[in-house]
């Protein structure tokens, strides 16, 4: 699953002026290294076993040796890892990866992800810069790209426009395009929501089928992403090779366990994501981690603290989940550590360190843990170069305080990061976020907005654009993120109620983006994208009509790092009233407002709305 605070049309918007700040505490790699590097002393975890005590020496980004003792080469770099423990790079088996995050997560001694939807365009970059060596400043990133759902299925309501299918015989086709697209391995959505107390379309068993053999006719790994038991027991059927999420509605059948084994399948549990789904912030305690905290970031910060909203008719709970995993293990599936961030609870390479947690908390041993998030997703996504402390492979190392082989939270205590051999800059990253927590403390509360008593932004009734107070109205478009979809404004006499004016907004939205859009801005502030206090406000209410089309009200504040949060509205043929609460959107109070937008996209083609009567209340 996937839930971001902000929808993909606008992720290119909020991209383009805020990419470079809101990453700024990101650090920059060296160049490939020349000298070679010799880590003495260490105890080293290979990803299968344990060494007591060895040097290991790393040449050209790749581990040349491992031994009791390595005579120190010319020129050499030596680190002394006495009482400290080198573990491979983490892999994270199962994330939404977006751009600026992969640094993010490197810092947390992530050196690999495998991300199960994302945009393809985005992933092929990342592929591209990889193939070139020039990815040691990040994570790599292995990708499904599109998800396979059906329509209006898990993955159409983030507002990307995705391919979907509806039946068996558009299988291979289906699976062929996302190929042709770079897919590394192919994704399906089978969950109907139930289990989440939600009614969510999803296809069929015999599409699922027809999916996983279309998949493996072309030699690569089908996973399928459920949400019940009843769909655990259909993939698994179905011939998928393995699950990205584990059950959470009931606790697994006496048999379930051997049933996965029996068909050399695999699972990735996402218990930290399950863990939000059940009500509860999975990510809360790794803000409180004097190990972690002074390299998580304040948006980070906030996102590990929620969880999901809990429906009334919800029946997930985290220990269901953890049951299936205690019987999983003990059956001798592969487990696979897998975040699903960045979800509510999670946060982008931090959250990989209460996975482990909860693995061992589910009956894993914390070397059966470290495996998970090593060699074990290397070995099953035939990442032959990587997941284990080798001669001959990349060197992706983590060295920690300690030994999280006897004690898992002891990989937060990281010590060094080295990606192919480059070694990360964590120190820059510490201080810049301190850095960047001093600026925002320092920074002056925003000013009280100078809003009338009866709340009225807009009521266009003068025959103009104005607003009672702020910048008034202006026009946003997908053109500054390179796209072309084109719109503009009007002040039109046919108002609601039979007013005298109200505001027309239409334009086309064009199908070159997959996150096109267009529509109006509100500025409250005196200069654009101002935090202006309306904490003294607690709803937005407007009035709507226009084409049937769904439109997105944006809603930017300062907190958010201008990472917009939006709401869904629907411009009826007839007048309707709209109110949402400000609290409904992710839980903001207004006191840092900087914009208010109403946008249509990204599906193609014409689009109009008109608005009225814009209220705050």
């Amino acid at each position: 699953m996937i839930a971001r605070r902000f929808s993909a049309p606008l992720a290119c918007f909020v991209l383009l002026g805020t990419l470079a700040t809101a990453h700024a505490a990101v650090p920059r790699a060296a160049a490939a290294p020349s000298a070679p590097l010799l880590i003495r002393g260490a105890r080293v975890f290979d990803g299968t076993r344990v060494l007591a005590s060895a040097d290991v020496l790393v040449k050209d980004g790749k581990i040349v040796s491992i031994a009791p003792h390595i005579a120190l080469p010319a020129g050499a770099v030596v680190v002394e890892a006495a009482g400290k423990t080198l573990l491979p790079g983490f892999i994270d088996a199962h994330t939404h990866a977006f751009p600026g995050e992969l640094e993010t997560a490197l810092v947390f001694g992530v050196t690999t992800q495998l991300d199960m939807f994302t945009d393809q365009t985005f992933a092929a970059a990342m592929r591209a810069q990889q193939a070139k060596g020039e990815a040691t400043d990040r994570s790599d990133l292995f990708s499904a790209g599109t998800l396979v759902t059906s329509p209006k299925g898990h993955g159409t309501e983030y507002g990307m426009v995705i391919p979907t299918i509806e039946g068996p015989a558009e299988a291979q086709a289906f699976v062929d395009a996302r190929l042709a697209e770079g897919s590394d391995y192919i994704k399906i959505v089978y969950d109907d929501g139930k289990t989440y107390g939600m009614s969510i379309p999803t296809i069929s068993k015999e599409t699922m089928a027809a999916v996983v053999k279309a998949t493996h006719a072309r030699g690569k790994l089908a996973v399928v992403h459920i949400g019940s038991l009843a769909g655990a027991r259909a993939a698994i059927d179905s011939g998928a090779d393995g699950l990205v999420h584990i059950f959470s509605d009931q606790a697994p059948d006496p048999k379930f366990g051997a049933f996965v084994k029996a068909h050399g399948a695999f699972v990735i549990p996402t218990l930290s994501v399950n863990e939000s789904v059940s009500g509860t912030a999975s990510g809360e305690s790794l803000t409180k981690d004097a190990r972690l905290a002074p390299y998580i970031t304040a948006s980070a910060a906030t996102n590990l603290k929620k969880s999901f909203p809990r429906r009334a008719t919800s029946i997930a709970t985290l220990a269901s989940s953890q049951a299936a995993v205690k019987q999983l293990r003990a059956a001798g599936v592969p487990i696979l550590a897998g975040t699903d961030t960045p979800n509510p609870g999670t946060a982008q390479g931090v959250s990989l360190h209460r996975e482990l947690e909860l693995l061992v908390q589910g009956g894993l041993s914390p070397i059966e843990a470290l495996a998970s998030a090593t060699s074990i997703p290397a070995k099953v996504f035939r990442l032959a170069d990587r997941g284990r402390i080798a001669a001959g492979l990349r060197a992706d190392l983590v060295l920690v305080d300690g030994d999280p082989t006897i004690d898992i939270l002891q990989t937060r205590a990281i010590a060094r990061v080295w990606k192919a051999g480059v070694a990360l800059d964590r120190e820059k990253t510490r201080f810049a976020v301190a850095d960047a927590a001093k600026i925002e403390a320092s920074r002056p509360a925003a000013p009280p907005a100078a809003v009338p008593e009866n709340g009225v932004v807009s009521d266009f009734e003068d025959g103009t654009a104005k607003s009672t107070f702020g910048l008034g109205w202006m026009v946003t478009t997908d053109q500054m993120a390179g796209g072309k979809s084109v719109g503009k404004m009007a002040v039109v006499t046919n108002g609601a109620g039979g007013s005298k004016g109200s505001l027309l907004v239409d334009g086309t939205i064009d199908a070159g983006l997959p996150y096109a859009w267009s529509g109006v801005m509100f500025s409250p502030g005196t200069k654009p994208m101002e935090a202006i206090d309306l904490s003294a406000k607690k709803q937005l209410r407007f009035r709507v009509k226009g084409d049937g089309r769904k439109g997105l009200v944006m809603l930017f504040t300062a907190g958010r790092g201008r990472m917009p949060v939006t709401r869904d509205f629907t411009a009826t043929p007839e007048w309707s009233d709209v109110t949402l609460p400000f609290a409904s959107f992710d839980g903001i109070d207004a006191h840092d407002l900087m914009g208010v937008g109403f946008c249509a996209g990204p599906a193609a083609g014409a689009y109009s709305f008109q608005l009225d009567d814009v209220q705050l209340r």
